[in-house]
């Protein structure tokens, strides 16, 4: 694999597993150094070792994301970073009746604050240095209503609107934002819903689960130098749409 990553810095929130740490790792084989956040020392343990084992630096950067201190302090430990990926998230679903305050505001404070303030804290130093890299993990949640999935849905989409935002107003200083929009993805957090779960996979055109190493590709792919001119769009990585129903052929 093309080492098109070499020099760079990554940090990767969320990347002690599913999506987050399969990115670390790809972007690792790329050639870069991953910055590990997440909350786990076990799992960071682990993942240290297996972006180690493919010729890159690594640490971990523990912090508590929903304590917007600990946001500022995780951008003020990472230092000088050249691509951001803005992984971690959380997800309760309930319907809007049963979503009660306390959830309500985590998920803002998570999927939300927290990527806008580590954008904050860092684009400017990419803007200053001339180039960088930030890619936000996003849902079809944010354009699909799901049953039990609005306050996580609305997160996503507000992401999906920042990565915007943020790409015309960092892209004149060389920064490229985007956005994957990850479909139902198997993981360590997806297991524990089951059934349930396995059968959304059942509801994209590919009529299977996405594994966190197909989500990964995407977000290396628009980390790299081939997605040099692709600013402010959100890949869909979702599986794809299925047909709504038989096609009638009409009469000849």
């Amino acid at each position: 694999m093309s080492k098109d990553l070499a020099q760079q810095t990554a940090l990767v929130t969320g990347a002690t597993a599913g999506i987050g740490r399969a990115t670390a790792l790809a972007l690792a084989a790329r050639g870069a150094d991953i910055i590990v956040h997440g909350r786990d020392e076990e799992r960071a343990a682990d993942a240290l070792r297996r972006i180690e084992a493919l010729g890159a630096t690594a640490r971990f950067e523990p912090a508590d994301l929903s304590d917007p201190l600990e946001v500022t302090e995780l951008a003020e430990r990472a230092g000088e970073v050249d691509i951001l990926v803005n992984n971690a998230g959380i997800f309760h679903f309930a319907h809007t009746a049963d979503t009660d305050p306390t959830t309500f505001d985590a998920h803002i404070a998570v999927n939300l604050r927290a990527p806008y303030l580590l954008v904050q804290a860092l684009a400017p130093g990419m803007t200053r240095r001339g180039h960088g890299a930030i890619i936000n993990i996003s849902s079809g949640a944010a354009t699909t209503p799901g049953s039990g999935s609005g306050i996580y849905g609305a997160t996503k989409a507000a992401l999906e609107s920042l990565t915007r935002v943020w790409a015309a107003e960092y892209g004149p200083g060389g920064v490229r934002v985007n956005a994957v929009a990850a479909g139902p993805t198997r993981t360590e957090g997806t297991a524990a819903y089951g059934d349930a779960f396995e059968s959304a996979g059942q509801a994209v055109a590919l009529k299977r689960l996405a594994g966190p190493e197909e989500i990964a590709g995407a977000v290396a792919f628009m980390a790299s130098p081939d997605a040099s001119y692709v600013n402010g769009a959100t890949l869909s990585a979702m599986g794809g749409q299925p047909a709504l129903g038989q096609v009638q052929h009409l009469p000849e």
